[in-house]
């Protein structure tokens, strides 16, 4: 293939040694039929410029990237999942591919879905279905517009096999996703290190976390090291929480194993957006408690990062860890109060003030007069849609926490008559025009309007 100057393969994961994953093969498939390609994720890591051919070859049949990883592997890990701990995981359905940096020199990962089978597989056919990978593109792409730090769906391919599954008509369509992200280290890594007591083992995931995912340099002592990568965590799990009730997202499965210490999103299986402030919102059928709920995300997020601490009491005090974490709650509220401030469109006027919007703003939410979507879409910049269309109080109150409030320059994407949305009626008529017609103009019209009003949420500057 040809290699672009921007192309920078990095396989750091080498430096862990063989304790940390399994040399695994990706399936042959009868099929590689191309679906989505993410050229603009591609560009930033030096290979948008792959022919058709070679998308195929690389990110379907898995052949090497040039001066990668000549093996795909299987990384290895534990987790508690709905708080139940299980010592019985790993990447059973896909692998790491390839490491590189991208044009910010961070490294990344590009790592899969659906590629097989593996030693982590526990009896399951390691493959995954056309509409998981659909509605995974679709989530990474909402999320990225709406500023979520998440995983970037890399490409899409339908691999012409029959799946049956128990929660989906079946038999249903079989594809393999590829996923670009900043690294495949969870808190379920760490666990599984702690369960076996394997401190040497520990400490190196620590350097590595700390080293090549944080870039910072790591020191000779073991506890100041842990301690660094905790505050670390700590502040970017608390950013993604906030970044989650922003967006009025559901993950639907927040264990422990699906929280990557980068603090990035991952992993979508049974994902929502609420239409309405509901902190009650449940993403997963199976989720019957509502330990996943929408307003239960932060506490959740935040219970599995004390999981990490706990691992990392091997090398380290009980109480400076506690310590550590102990305002992880303020760094959410701060998180949350910026973020909201954000998807308003307008300058921040310094915290107390800020602090005040937000919290008239969740209050106007709460009052359901309208979905998630339509208010910010409505009030954006600051803009006060008239007491015709929000008579309630709540309204009339954010109305007044707005008054004089700067703008951001505004992009003719605000112009429209709706919001673009995400809700389930609409992923689901995406699938079915997919599933019935094999009509993928659907999905390649929504990514289209999805980047666009990423665009305006950016700056706003400029129109589309």
């Amino acid at each position: 293939m040809p290699v672009a100057q921007s192309y920078r393969p990095d396989p750091k994961i080498l430096e862990l040694g063989d304790q940390f994953y399994d040399p695994v093969d990706a399936a042959d498939f009868p099929r590689c039929t191309p679906r989505f390609v993410n050229r603009r994720a591609a560009a930033t890591v030096g290979l948008a410029d792959l022919a058709e051919e070679e998308w195929a070859r690389h990110l379907c049949r898995f052949e090497p990237l040039p001066d990668n990883l000549q093996r795909p592997l299987a990384l290895r890990y534990h987790g508690h999942q709905f708080r139940m701990y299980n010592p019985d995981l790993g990447d059973g359905r896909g692998f790491l591919f390839a490491q590189l940096r991208d044009d910010r020199g961070r490294l990344l990962d590009l790592g899969t879905k659906g590629s097989g089978q593996t030693p982590w597989s526990r009896g399951a056919d390691g493959r995954l279905t056309l509409k998981g990978g659909v509605r995974e593109i679709l989530a990474t792409e909402m999320l990225e517009a709406l500023g979520v730090n998440t995983s970037k769906s890399f490409a899409l391919f339908e691999t012409g096999e029959n799946l049956t599954r128990g929660d989906e008509p079946s038999p249903t369509r079989s594809a393999v996703l590829t996923r670009l992200s900043h690294g495949h280290i969870r808190i379920g890594s760490f666990q599984r290190q702690a369960f076996h007591r394997n401190i040497d083992n520990l400490n190196a995931f620590v350097r590595y976390s700390l080293k090549h995912l944080y870039g910072e340099a790591p020191s000779g002592d073991s506890a100041e090291n842990a301690l660094r990568l905790c505050a670390l965590v700590g502040a970017a799990t608390a950013q993604l929480a906030a970044s989650y009730m922003a967006a009025g997202f559901v993950h639907g499965v927040l264990n422990s194993d699906n929280i990557n210490v980068t603090g990035e999103s991952f992993d979508y299986g049974p994902w929502r957006f609420t239409p309405d402030w509901e902190p009650g919102f449940t993403a997963a059928y199976f989720d019957h408690h509502g330990l996943y709920a929408f307003g239960s995300q932060p506490e959740a997020i935040h219970w599995d990062v004390a999981q990490f601490a706990s691992c990392l009491t091997l090398v380290a005090e009980v109480d400076a860890l506690t310590e550590t974490l102990s305002g992880w709650g303020s760094r959410f509220e701060e998180a949350l109060v910026a973020a909201l401030v954000k998807r308003l469109g307008i300058k921040s006027r310094g915290w107390d003030a800020d602090r005040n919007l937000a919290m008239a703003l969740i209050a106007a939410l709460e009052s359901r007069a309208a979905t998630i979507d339509r208010v910010f879409f409505d009030w954006q910049g600051g803009r006060d849609p008239g007491v015709d269309a929000y008579s309630a109080e709540p309204f009339r109150a954010l109305a007044a926490q707005l008054a004089g409030r700067e703008a951001q320059p505004r992009h003719d994407y605000w112009a429209n008559a709706e919001p673009c949305s995400m809700h389930i009626d609409e992923v689901e008529a995406i699938w079915a025009a997919i599933a019935e017609r094999d009509d993928w103009a659907p999905l390649e019209a929504k990514v289209a309007a999805i980047r666009r009003m990423g665009t305006a949420m950016q700056d706003g500057s400029a129109p589309a």
